[in-house]
């Protein structure tokens, strides 16, 4: 297949791209290579793929120095002109739709950015698809969509019009318009909501990260909700596994849908930091602090929609995906610093 992927200099989709162009898939990347956070690990990310940082050109399509299959474009989701081009000439199979404006905090600081690339965005990946013949689209959600429901574990078919930032609000409305051009055009998308995903060259803003950086660097590390929180884990290579499953998919008879990509076994925040420090072998300082605007207590994911349509089956333990993440920390990281 030849597949667009958007956001691939970001921490999903360089995974995703990765493992698809090992399976032998065509891939166009597309990312805008933005500084919501430091643009040196997302370069490093798109090395991995073959693509040069000086070879980056905006708007400009450049080949993989390492996998012939693959081509990457820097570029906005906002820009509709270059998205249409792109789609009249690669002439895709399927579109997996990562890149976006991430972050639920950082939505209350800049909420223009969101609607941007959230909305518009989307926009224009939704009509690319209608006018140059797309019938399989999957595209991120989140699990932030859940907003203030309380029922747990959350389950596709619950109520998700109460969300408490304009991050989930944009997942949500990117829901509504997929179900809006499947129904009148019959493109299938499948959205995902992802449940707070971790592993090797994860984002510096999610708890992986910050509490790792912390511990090692002797620093101590905040603890929301005095540490009565929790979430579900979910380790990188069970997230792509359950992405390619739904892109291998054909058109059904039901082109809408919706599911939970989790682990479906939520953590507790002082386990979760618990086993960090077990891994780098050093105890953490804790600063407890109260609950930050729009975030949530604890999520919980129901995947058996997953499961029984496509085979989903998270099965990676949190030791050894910690142990895996701390692994590419010190080595990217640290001793990088050290050479």
């Amino acid at each position: 297949m030849k597949i667009l992927v958007t956001g691939t200099a970001g921490f999903i989709g360089f995974h995703l791209a990765k493992k698809l162009l090992e399976l032998g898939h065509e891939v166009v990347g597309y990312d805008n290579i933005n500084d919501y956070y430091d643009i040196n690990l997302k370069y490093a990310r798109l090395n991995e793929l073959g693509i040069k940082q000086n070879e980056v050109k905006e708007n400009v399509l450049v080949q993989s120095s390492l996998y012939p299959k693959h081509k990457f474009i820097k570029a906005n989701l906002e820009n509709a002109e270059v998205m249409n081009n792109l789609f009249e000439t690669e002439k895709f199979d399927a579109v997996c739709n990562l890149a976006a404006q991430a972050g639920v905090r950082y939505s209350i600081e800049n909420p223009h950015a969101y609607i941007q690339s959230n909305v518009v965005g989307f926009m224009n990946i939704l009509e690319a698809c209608r006018n140059y013949g797309v019938k399989n689209l999957a595209y991120a959600s989140s699990s932030s969509v859940y907003g203030t429901n309380t029922s747990q574990p959350f389950k596709t078919t619950d109520m998700t019009d109460t969300p408490v930032s304009l991050y989930a609000a944009t997942k949500k409305s990117n829901e509504l318009m997929a179900h809006t051009y499947s129904h009148l055009y019959g493109i299938k998308t499948t959205g995902l909501r992802f449940f707070t995903v971790y592993g090797p060259w994860g984002r510096p803003d999610m708890a992986p990260m910050l509490f790792t950086s912390a511990i090692t660097e002797d620093r101590p590390i905040k603890v929301f909700n005095n540490g009565e929180m929790s979430r579900d884990f979910t380790y990188i290579d069970d997230i792509v596994d359950g992405i390619i499953k739904v892109l291998n998919d054909q058109p059904s008879t039901t082109p809408y849908k919706v599911y939970n990509i989790g682990n479906n076994a939520p953590v507790s925040l002082m386990e979760f930091i618990e086993t960090i420090e077990n891994s780098i072998g050093k105890k953490a300082e804790k600063n407890f602090m109260p609950m930050q605007d729009g975030d949530v207590v604890s999520t919980y994911a129901d995947v058996s929609g997953l499961m029984n349509d496509f085979g989903y089956k998270p099965d990676t333990d949190l030791k050894d995906g910690i142990e895996q993440f701390v692994k590419w920390y010190k080595e990217f990281y640290l001793n990088k610093a050290k050479n």
